[in-house]
């Protein structure tokens, strides 16, 4: 195969890739689709309301992610996954049908929210962790890429097929679509052939859970890494919940506008892992993790000032390329820097990093929306991550030295 996609000559990555590719546009469409929701039912508070919606869909993140790490490292990761994704199979049925007889209120938006938060927290390690499994170790770098580049294509794909999708058969149609699409996954999990994992012998899950704190934390190089993504966490990606604000209060664009507009940050996002997919090497990838990072900033605060459909499209695109050059390439040293037995942990606390620490932005972001507006809000946290990252690596030399 070309070099850019050599990881799917793997069968069972490739059955795991199209699975969640096919999942992701799904829930992509579900995405764009609840965000549009919370604006119709609660349109004199949105801003309020999208920043809780974003803590209690990352909550659990912060809450369960570790044990969903632990559990990854003591049972079949594949069986694990099988029950998180069904049941959010089950609360987007739960949510289309609610939507489409008319009886979904803002509350209950909050509530399967933080299922499928709860639910997203156990699967993630899994996910994470069980691609070393499927790839030997030569090709690990763009299995994680390609990855990558399938949930940045559904990202292009999900919003502009769920802003159509809206317009056609209503939001109710997005959450259907995406109930359906679990299907691809867990047909694909069915199929693939994963060796089994011994459990740990005689530690109790907390004992097994402290074991990996002491592990990362004896790291310097996986710390501050960690450190990195967390910063980005609470003060960078939670501008991702209120691109709907955006577009339909400052940009003046309906549902297919949104949803275009969405579709032009996945396509940023798929170049950005395509660029690491392609790349078979990158020297001092410490110092290339903090050059994205600060290029995402900067794109997300210009992104804050723009008042132009097409500059502002521009701009998400590269928001959306600069992230994934940033995450991904952390994801790749963690996955290369962990023992195979520590696997589950480490990908749990990364995670957590990415994902767990979001409710704590959503929430800092909605309030200061609700006093100061969204565009100061969301410019003002990323001016504050800027600096940090700037100021931690002149400060912290280990950073330079990760190869």
């Amino acid at each position: 195969m070309p070099r850019v996609v050599r990881a799917l000559r793997h069968r069972d990555f490739r059955l795991f890739w199209f699975g969640n590719f096919l999942s992701n546009i799904g829930t992509w469409m579900q995405s764009i689709a609840q965000g549009w929701l919370v604006l119709q039912l609660a349109p004199n508070n949105s801003a309020f309301w999208l920043g809780v919606i974003g803590f209690a869909a990352s909550a659990p993140m912060l809450l369960f992610t570790m044990i969903g790490g632990v559990i990854a490292d003591r049972v079949s990761k594949r069986k694990l996954m099988l029950w998180s994704q069904s049941i959010m199979m089950v609360q987007a049925f739960a949510l289309w049908g609610l939507t489409f007889s008319g009886r979904i209120t803002v509350p209950m938006v909050v509530l399967l929210a933080f299922v499928n938060g709860v639910a997203m927290a156990l699967n993630s390690p899994s996910y994470q962790a069980i691609v070393p499994q499927l790839v030997p170790r030569e090709d690990l770098s763009n299995a994680i890429a390609l990855n990558a580049a399938q949930f940045n294509m559904a990202r292009v794909v999900g919003p502009t097929l769920g802003g159509f999708a809206m317009a056609w058969v209503g939001i109710s149609g997005d959450f259907f679509i995406n109930a359906l699409s679990f299907v691809a996954v867990l047909v694909a999990l069915v199929q693939i052939a994963y060796p089994p994992v011994l459990a740990p012998t005689g530690d109790s899950v907390w004992r097994t859970l402290a074991d990996g704190f002491d592990y990362v934390f004896g790291r310097r190089d996986m710390s501050i890494l960690l450190a990195l993504v967390a910063l980005a966490s609470i003060f960078g990606i939670p501008f991702i919940i209120f691109v709907p604000l955006f577009a339909k209060e400052l940009l003046h664009l309906g549902a297919r506008g949104f949803g275009l507009l969405m579709a032009a940050q996945g396509a940023g996002a798929f170049v950005g892992a395509a660029t690491i997919a392609y790349i078979k090497h990158i020297h001092y990838r410490g110092r290339f993790v903090v050059r994205s990072a600060i290029a995402f900033y900067i794109f997300i605060i210009l992104f804050t000032l723009s008042r132009n459909v097409w500059i502002s499209g521009v701009l998400l695109a590269a928001v959306g390329y600069c992230m994934v050059l940033t995450i991904a390439t952390v994801n790749t040293l963690l996955q290369h820097l962990s023992a195979d037995h520590m696997r589950g942990r480490v990908m749990s606390m990364y995670a957590t990093a990415f994902l767990g620490f979001a409710p704590i932005g959503s929430l800092l972001a909605g309030s200061l929306a609700g006093s100061i507006g969204a565009p100061a809000a969301i410019g003002g946290m990323s001016a504050v991550a800027l600096i940090a990252t700037i100021v931690i690596y002149f400060t912290r030399p280990v950073l330079k030295l990760i190869k």
